[in-house]
């Protein structure tokens, strides 16, 4: 797929349309020319209330959250076998292990002496074995527990009865997921198979990650997904950022919708797309379009020329939520060019997502708790915004609107 560095040391990026799947394939040759572009005129409105009540909050908890399963990180934030990370990002203490095999679980991270924490730090680690630091119960990879001082005077007591409690989990498409309650029937059956075979095309499982950060905002979960549902606001809250040459990277115009299961699949054209370009199988295809996909319920992939975002965006309260976001790449940077172009880019998404897309969910946050407006309008631009809330909708099952009736009857 393009991963290498050309002799000349000039970095080489990206993939043909011939590595592509079908379904991505007809999504592309699906977008029409910039200037046949027209956006849809829609009639949607969501109660400013979705964003801000603990009773709507406790119900996304219970009936999404703790019962669906939900990305945790890709692949590639512990891609070793034999390696140990804690992840703390959705309020709930667990652990990742890749075993000896290089089968992933999913922990509570949680001594099952007297509960406490096993793993800090949210990088992996090379581990055959993990400690608590307490009393030095040990256990192994795959949850067994392998040693207990002076276990001789516990009495009764067999190893086998008290292994980590571990989560369903399973590894897809270069993420990793898991149902964040152990009583919850192991039912990953929202993974839809063509989103695995668009990532696996993509080389999601097998990428390098280059960078990692997480931010802590106040905003509702939905409100920090909304502009990744749209291209509305580009050419607008971006203005100062991506300048005038970014206004030509990024056409003003809607994407070729695709519903993939309850996730959602964008495709657009760049501002130098052109239809003709797909007839030249040596180009960079994520030179000329942008993929985007919005995994349900709460995860963005965004492609790009030279590298690949995700960004876990995972609730803490109402108006609180935790970003993150993972910088993905063919492969490690071997030569000083393409490691400036790597950092200059992991520098300007920070910028561009912390500084401008997460503020401005953090200011619609504050503007909708005044009580200024009871709802939230969206105009054709921003049409898979609605889409996305018709999935949340249908997994509540509150068919109280005509969209979410649909989907419910569908």
């Amino acid at each position: 797929m393009g991963k290498h560095f050309s002799p000349d040391n000039r970095p080489r990026f990206g993939i043909s349309i011939n590595e592509l799947n079908d379904s991505q394939i007809d999504a592309i040759r699906r977008i029409p020319a910039h200037d046949a572009a027209v956006p849809p005129v829609i009639e949607e409105r969501r109660p400013a209330s979705i964003f801000l009540d603990q009773e709507r909050y406790d119900l996304e908890q219970s009936r999404i959250f703790r019962r669906l399963p939900v990305p945790l990180a890709p692949s590639a934030m512990i891609p070793e076998a034999g390696s140990v990370m804690a992840h703390d990002g959705y309020g709930v203490p667990l652990m990742i292990t890749r075993d000896r095999e290089g089968a992933v679980h999913v922990f509570y991270n949680t001594c099952t002496h007297k509960g406490a924490i096993l793993v800090e730090g949210c990088k992996a680690q090379k581990a055959g074995r993990v400690t608590c630091p307490y009393h030095a119960w040990t256990y192994g990879l795959d949850g067994r527990l392998i040693g207990v001082p002076r276990q001789e005077t516990l009495a009764r007591f067999d190893k086998k009865d008290r292994p980590l409690t571990e989560l369903p989990s399973r590894e897809s498409g270069g993420l990793i997921w898991a149902i964040l309650n152990s009583d919850a029937p192991a039912d990953f059956g929202i993974l839809d198979d063509q989103i695995a075979s668009d990532f696996d095309h993509f080389g999601l499982p097998g990428a390098h990650l280059y960078g990692h950060r997480r931010f802590e905002l106040q905003a509702n979960w939905k409100l920090v997904m909304e502009p990744f549902l749209e291209g509305y606001h580009v050419q607008r809250l971006h203005i100062n950022s991506i300048g005038p040459a970014g206004l030509d990277m990024f056409a003003d115009v809607v994407s070729v919708p695709d519903r993939l299961g309850l996730h959602l699949r964008q495709t657009s054209g760049r501002g130098n797309y052109s239809p003709e370009i797909l007839n030249d199988p040596s180009v960079n295809i994520r030179s000329y379009v942008t993929h985007a996909y919005n995994l349900f319920p709460n995860t963005v992939f965004i492609t790009s020329p030279y590298y690949m975002s995700v960004m876990i965006i995972m609730p803490t309260g109402v108006g609180t939520s935790s970003v993150d976001y993972y910088m993905l790449t063919d492969a490690a940077p071997d030569n000083p060019k393409a490691e400036d172009l790597y950092a200059r880019s992991f520098s300007v998404i920070q910028d561009v997502f912390g500084n401008e897309d997460f503020k401005a969910a953090e200011t619609c946050q504050r503007g909708l708790s005044t009580g200024a407006i009871k709802d939230v309008i969206y105009c054709g631009m921003e049409a898979p915004i609605p889409a996305f809330y018709e999935g949340i909708e249908r997994m509540l099952g509150a068919a109280d609107t005509p969209a979410a009736a649909a989907v419910s009857a569908a």
